[in-house]
């Protein structure tokens, strides 16, 4: 059974060629949490502190916040693309990332060229690649432009492209930063379509979304998180009304 656990976690990263920019280093001292290191010219950014989490199957799980609160640094841990300073994390299945745009894609290579080494990257076996080499080309309606290079497409169809890779094979854990664009306008609802189809066969879903509708429309667990630190867990739609009281409050003062 697929599982997410954080105990106790804090994670920092380095911002380099920090020197002289003393306005820049307060702005992030004051709203992400920063601190000086020996090297000159580098800050490191406390991106989470002291963050336990617990995430079983059947949890949709919405991470909301201002930005720099920590949500696609939590991400990127849970996604085993960066590693706590402290504390322990620990997943259990197969993971789908898709926080960051491009999966790897190179852009002198064809459409056709592009599908293996992303799926690849994302665990894929020789089997779902066959497949999504049959499924790709006809899902996204490209024809004869997977034969060209990725560089000459519209970025339009490069999000058809990306997308489409993006939900070729199923995994346990489904992490998304923000929702997946799909593009064009006439394309949205099959891409919505697929993307409700693709969630709804997978384990465990985190996304990261700035949409307070989304994230209470998609999501039955919600995650308020800000300067690093959890404030809240629970059902969605309590978590989502505790974040807008201190919105609210915040405007009003």
């Amino acid at each position: 059974m697929p599982f997410i656990r954080l105990d106790d976690v804090s994670f920092s990263y380095p911002v380099y060629e920090m020197s002289g920019r003393s306005i820049k280093m307060a702005v992030m001292r004051s709203t992400v949490g920063a601190s000086m290191s020996r090297e000159p010219g580098v800050v490191y950014v406390d991106a989470l502190k002291n963050v336990t989490l617990n995430f079983e199957p059947g949890d949709r799980v919405g991470l909301i916040g201002h930005n720099g609160a920590g949500k696609s640094s939590l991400l990127r841990l849970m996604a085993g693309l960066a590693h706590p300073d402290t504390g322990t994390l620990e997943t259990e299945g197969r993971i789908i990332p898709l926080i960051e745009k491009g999966l790897g894609m190179s852009g002198e290579l064809s459409g056709h060229a592009n599908i293996e080494l992303p799926l690849r990257l994302l665990g894929a076996t020789s089997k779902e690649i066959a497949e999504a080499k049959r499924e790709i080309p006809e899902w996204t309606g490209l024809g004869e432009f997977m034969d060209l290079p990725v560089r000459t497409y519209s970025e339009g169809m490069k999000t058809r492209l990306m997308f489409a890779l993006s939900t070729a094979i199923r995994g346990d854990i489904l992490l998304l930063d923000e929702w997946l664009g799909a593009g064009d306008a006439a394309f949205v609802e099959r891409a919505q379509a697929r993307l409700e189809d693709y969630l709804s066969q997978t384990g465990i879903v985190v996304l990261a979304s700035h949409s307070l509708d989304l994230v209470s429309r998609v999501c039955n667990k919600g995650v308020w998180m800000e300067n690093g630190r959890v404030l809240a867990v629970g059902e969605v739609n309590d978590v989502v009304a505790a974040y807008i009281r201190s919105v609210v409050g915040a405007v009003a003062e």
